[in-house]
């Protein structure tokens, strides 16, 4: 059975325009800041959840050789797009189509899991499963790393960002106060967890959650 889910332009009539506006407004800067906060290194498995169009998880191929990079999300328009990229990189990424709270991967099977802003995606009991099951693949030790719009009064529609208010509806902004987040993150079983960043661009706040399995 086939499960509604948000598109990563927010509509599919986007998709085109998603990746140039991400160029525009700096996205590949704070996906750098992103992966070096996260602490990658060569031999890790890591899952990005809710790839979209595969720019963190190229990004992270490109930048962190040796790196075993997964990525998995629910639109295959996305997924088509995020081959191309890898393909255009020359990086391997193993792409799978699934969704976040149901993640078709075993026990401890990676020692990093990512996520980049479509957290703000998902209802609040999507968002709790789909930190548990990110808990449940983790390795004993392993961490997530969120990134996603929030963490400075981004309830004020004048403070959510450009991109934001062009590509989502305000009601899918609603649930993303930094604090919200951390307490997700510790009702899932997470240890350690700490707000690494926040910070202001054109495309919004943002903060980055990490939580330890």
């Amino acid at each position: 059975m086939t499960r509604p889910f948000v598109p990563a332009a927010g509509h599919d009539l986007f998709l085109p325009l998603y990746d140039p506006l991400w160029r525009l407004m700096g996205g590949r800067d704070v996906r750098a800041t992103f992966i070096r906060n996260a602490k990658l290194a060569a031999g890790q498995r890591v899952l990005d959840v809710g790839c979209g169009t595969g720019s963190l998880a190229v990004q992270i191929a490109e930048t962190v050789p040796g790196t075993i990079v997964h990525a998995l999300d629910p639109d295959p328009k996305a997924l088509a797009r995020a081959g191309s990229k890898a393909t255009r990189a020359q990086v391997s990424v193993a792409w799978k189509e699934g969704f976040g709270d149901a993640l078709p991967y075993a026990d401890e099977s990676f020692e990093r899991v990512t996520s980049s802003f479509m957290f703000h995606h998902l209802d609040r009991a999507v968002k709790q499963g789909m930190l548990r099951e990110a808990r449940r693949v983790l390795t004993r030790g392993g961490e997530f790393h969120l990134v996603d719009f929030g963490g400075h009064d981004a309830e004020h529609d004048h403070q959510r960002g450009l991109l934001a208010r062009l590509l989502h509806a305000k009601e899918l902004l609603a649930d993303q106060p930094g604090s919200g987040v951390v307490d997700l993150f510790e009702e899932a079983g997470f240890t350690n967890v700490a707000r690494v960043s926040a910070a202001r661009s054109l495309f919004g706040h943002y903060a980055h959650i990490r939580g330890a399995a």
